[in-house]
């Protein structure tokens, strides 16, 4: 089990507002709950941009090692693949 440690920080009033309009409608139990779902959706966006990074820079280095495909050849594939 985590452990958990108890943090102050300073919001916007939109922020606020937003946060305690999830608790009132009794989508979240708290403050804390509506803060930590929104924590699991950035670091999770985070780890998905790092992956489309690291994707990126290997396209860049087959492209550059000259492991490329004509466009109409990968085009004709594709259309093969997902006709079916």
């Amino acid at each position: 089990m985590q452990t958990a440690e108890k943090l102050s920080i300073t919001l916007p009033a939109e922020m606020v507002r937003v946060i305690r309009e999830k608790v009132g409608t009794g989508a979240y139990g708290s403050n804390s709950e509506v803060i930590r779902e929104a924590l699991r959706g950035w670091m999770d966006r985070e780890r998905r941009l790092a992956t489309l990074d690291a994707s990126i820079t290997r396209g860049i280095a087959d492209s550059k090692a000259g492991r490329t495909q004509e466009i109409g050849a990968v085009r004709k594939e594709l259309r093969k693949r997902f006709k079916s």
